[in-house]
């Protein structure tokens, strides 16, 4: 357990801030770590794939329909500005 030592001062006004939400002060720390509910579970891992998926379901289609239909064999010229290669 890790001990934070704190003035006067400064625990009455983590406990006039927990107060403001009707809590204790305990239950202030763990709303804050939200651990309210229990430890944290930790979530199981995602494929990099299915990240990318899913952050893409939000750009327009004008701006998909814009980007390059050689964008992974050309990804030099694109990122870096290189000449395209020939294919």
């Amino acid at each position: 357990m890790t001990v934070i030592e704190l003035t006067d001062e400064q625990a009455a006004a983590l406990r006039a801030k927990a107060a403001a939400e009707g809590l204790t002060l305990e239950a202030w720390f763990k709303k804050l770590a939200g651990t309210e509910n229990g430890p944290v579970a930790e979530k199981p891992p995602r494929r990099i794939a299915d990240i990318i998926c899913e952050n893409m379901q939000s750009v327009p289609p004008e701006v998909m329909a814009s980007m390059p239909k050689d964008g992974a064999s050309q990804h030099d010229h694109y990122i870096y500005g290189w000449p395209k290669r020939d294919e």
